[in-house]
């Protein structure tokens, strides 16, 4: 990844309050604890990491266009997911400690911000609660993305059922 600057969202409150993330929060934590968080922009056609890559940060979008690639067995490469403006990725490997399921690369300029497992071991020594609720609004992301993708196999599997079972003429 090669990022063009570094910044810091300093006492941005009202920016970060926008980003589910840090849903529940109060001002003095996103105050401090977004406001150590490093920002950086990426140009079109960078990649922020790659599948089978180790990680130990995730990110939020600010400004901008990500897309996720998976690779299949096959070695095809398919686009999972389009994020824009206050989504984030990468928390999968924050929280399992394996290696990345999947590509990221910037489609649009963007501005992101990156989150560690310092800053959230550093959050987590400094305050429980607000530690708990971002753990929690993970926890919430993934169930969400969860469910669409059950909706989404589930529409496959009829789909493919349908063809191969419908009696043919």
């Amino acid at each position: 990844m090669s990022e063009r600057s570094h910044e810091r969202l300093g006492g941005d409150v009202g920016r970060l309050r926008e980003i589910g993330l840090f849903g529940g929060l109060s001002d003095d934590v996103l105050r401090e604890f977004g406001g150590a968080l490093e920002v950086f922009e990426l140009g079109p056609g960078a990649t922020v990491f790659r599948e089978g890559d180790s990680g130990r940060e995730m990110y939020v979008v600010l400004e901008g266009e990500m897309e996720i690639l998976r690779h299949s067995k096959r070695d095809h490469e398919a686009r999972v997911a389009i994020l824009g403006p206050n989504d984030w990725f990468g928390e999968m490997s924050i929280l399992d400690i394996m290696p990345r399921s999947a590509t990221v690369r910037v489609i649009a300029p963007s501005r992101m911000l990156r989150l560690t497992t310092q800053d959230l071991d550093s959050l987590y020594r400094r305050d429980l609660k607000s530690y708990s609720l971002i753990v929690l609004n993970i926890a919430r992301e993934i169930s969400r993305r969860l469910r669409v993708a059950d909706g989404l196999l589930a529409e496959l599997v009829a789909n493919v059922m349908d063809e191969y079972t419908r009696p043919r003429r």
